[in-house]
C-alpha cells in the first residue's frame, strides 16, 4: 500500500480539477490511498507550496506531481510510487 498527499486549500479552483482528475484515476488504484491536506493549517506547508498547489506528493517517491496534470500523468505517478 502507498500513500499519496494531495496538497492544497478549500475554496481552490484548480485544487478542485486535480481532485476531480483523481476521482476519475483513483479507483484503478487499490493499492493506492490518498490523503487530501489543506495546506492553510500547516505554515510550513504554506512556505514550501503556497504557490505550487494544487500538488500530489508521493511518500514512496519523494517527490511530487504538480499541476497542471491530467489523467494519462496522474496514471503514470501513481504507478511510480505503488512499484516503489
Amino acid at each position: 500500500m502507498s500513500e499519496f498527499l494531495l496538497l492544497g486549500t478549500s475554496h481552490c479552483a484548480l485544487c478542485d480539477q486535480a481532485e476531480d482528475v483523481l476521482a476519475s484515476v483513483i479507483e484503478e488504484f487499490t493499492d493506492a490511498t490518498v490523503y487530501t491536506v489543506d495546506i492553510a493549517e500547516d505554515s510550513a506547508l504554506v512556505e514550501t507550496y503556497g504557490d505550487s498547489i494544487p500538488v500530489l506528493i508521493s511518500s514512496a517517491l519523494g517527490s511530487g506531481l504538480y499541476w497542471p496534470f491530467d489523467a494519462e500523468l496522474l496514471r503514470e505517478f501513481l504507478n511510480a510510487g505503488l512499484q516503489e
